[in-house]
């Protein structure tokens, strides 16, 4: 969750596009080619702007902040939607339906939800829906609710299987680990744990699971809990870092303790908060994919559902993505593969 360098050129290009916390020095200056089939809604007929709308699961991280940056982008390259970015200070549910209801409530044409829990959302989708507003998950799902699509970074066992390889081959294959993922909800997180706790367990039998903690998305109670889990198992040899918060979390609670090269480290990172500790070793590795062209890639399916088309089974959404999965039976946009990124190629991102 290996990569072609045809791949990591795609994400060094996206991840360049200007922006304050995560560094643009080049925009994609190319039109998204539209998806064929399907009619025309009114909006599109009469050339207005098509208002999509994202609820993040956090406002101000790195990460969602760069997927607002790569909407905006498509924004500008297609011309007629009006990007709408508003999440919560804190990756808290009832924070977050407020500003979906308020969303509905102003009657947005699509509304693109990251929830933080699933199953609490889902009625808020389902109202939204009645209220004539198309409804779509980015990032993170809600498999039962009515969602008409959800755009995925990646399959679970592809961002799974690659966190649980890189943990095990620092680790020697064997020995203890533990996990700090983030919201005890979340659909992605949960569903990545599972592909690596399945990965593990059928291709390292010699590795132990101890321990699985939830920080939230704070970084500081992500360092305390790994911290806590040296202490509770003197012997831990892996920590993995669930979200780009508690990613940074884990390797700073190894440097804390003067553990590296004792306890290894590995998270779901943004390329320049991982950076310090790839450099020092108290991370082997970080996986994620490109978050800038997440972003634009939701809102190409925004406006795709907005004027009634359809998306074929591979879909050129611009010359940087030009063979986007669909996947009719879960309604599944997959952005592409998961990417590795260590001291050799972190210098490429800005973000």
């Amino acid at each position: 969750m290996p990569i072609s360098q045809r791949f990591v050129g795609v994400i060094s290009v996206a991840l360049a596009m200007a922006m304050v916390t995560g560094g643009c020095t080049k925009k994609n200056d190319e039109p998204a080619a539209p998806a064929t089939g399907g009619g025309s809604s009114s909006q599109a007929a009469s050339g207005d702007k098509v208002k999509v709308a994202f609820v993040p699961k956090l406002q101000g991280s790195p990460y969602f902040e760069a997927m607002d940056t790569g909407a905006k982008q498509a924004a500008t390259d297609l011309g007629n939607i009006e990007w709408l970015y508003q999440g919560p200070t804190s990756a808290d549910a009832a924070a977050q339906a407020q500003i979906v209801r308020s969303f509905i409530q102003q009657k947005v044409d699509v509304l693109v939800v990251a929830p933080n829990d699933p199953d609490s959302m889902a009625p808020l989708m389902k109202q939204a829906q009645d209220a004539g507003i198309k409804v779509m998950t980015a990032d993170t799902d809600a498999p039962n609710s009515v969602r008409e699509a959800f755009v995925n970074q990646a399959t679970a066992e592809g961002i799974g299987n690659k966190t649980a390889e890189t943990l095990m081959t620092a680790m020697g294959g064997k020995g203890k680990w533990a996990i700090v993922s983030c919201g005890e909800t979340a659909e992605n997180l949960n569903s990545w744990i599972a592909a690596e706790k399945a990965y593990v367990s059928a291709k390292y039998p010699e590795a132990e699971l101890v321990d699985v903690v939830y920080s939230g998305e704070d970084q500081a109670k992500g360092t305390q809990m790994a911290t806590d889990l040296m202490s509770a198992h003197p012997d831990l040899k892996g920590l993995l870092g669930q979200c780009t918060t508690s990613a940074v979390g884990v390797a700073q609670a190894v440097k804390d303790a003067g553990k590296i090269g004792q306890v290894f480290s590995v998270g779901i990172g943004t390329p320049k908060s991982m950076a310090p500790y790839l450099a020092d070793g108290s991370s082997s590795g970080s996986i994620l994919w490109n978050v800038a062209n997440l972003g634009y890639l939701t809102a190409w399916a925004g406006q795709q559902l907005a004027s009634g088309k359809t998306f074929e089974a591979d879909n050129k959404v611009n010359d940087q993505m030009t063979d986007v999965k669909w996947d009719e039976a879960s309604k599944t946009l997959v952005l592409g593969e998961p990417l590795l990124i260590t001291t050799e190629n972190v210098g490429q991102f800005d973000y």
